[in-house]
């Protein structure tokens, strides 16, 4: 690896680290990922219109993790380590807009695409578990900041640890 793509991966690390940050101080504001996140969400939707309405409704927040959860493991399989740390990093991020989206559940606040039925309102509703919206969407966040974290401090340390290559 040249030092030239080692410098580029380690600030792409250094960069998802701090955007990472930006993200949970500002969770409620909009982030450029939100624009990717809510088209891949909402395809979950009819891709997982096959099964009951709980797997429908589930299918947008499944289908938001199972995209970058197949590009991390597409560089796993090809033993690219930090290209795996990147949608690693991405699925942490989804936490946060999941957690958002669960955390208003009760208030149903968010403007939803089409003025539908909120997801998480009714899931919860379904799984008895509606009053425990925002004990539930605090560990969804934390479980996001983690994987965010790791996920950024991983891929650095993999670039650091990377043999240099002579010129």
């Amino acid at each position: 690896m040249s030092d030239a793509e080692r410098s580029s991966r380690q600030a792409l690390s250094v960069g998802l680290l701090l955007y990472g940050l930006w993200i949970m101080r500002t969770p409620d504001g909009y982030h450029f990922l939100d624009a990717v996140d809510l088209p891949i969400h909402e395809t979950g939707h009819l891709v997982f219109a096959w099964g009951s309405e709980v797997i429908t409704a589930l299918g947008g927040t499944l289908f938001q993790l199972m995209v970058p959860a197949a590009f991390a493991i597409y560089f796993a399989l090809r033993r690219d380590w930090h290209s795996a740390t990147v949608p690693a990093w991405w699925i942490g991020q989804n936490g946060w807009n999941i957690a958002r989206y669960v955390a208003d559940a009760r208030a149903q606040e968010l403007p939803l695409v089409g003025g539908g039925e909120h997801d998480w309102a009714f899931l919860l509703s379904e799984w008895d578990l509606l009053g425990q919206d925002q004990i539930i969407a605090g560990r969804i966040r934390v479980a996001g900041l983690v994987v965010m974290v790791g996920a950024a401090v991983a891929g650095w340390w993999l670039i650091r640890r990377e043999p240099r290559t002579a010129p």
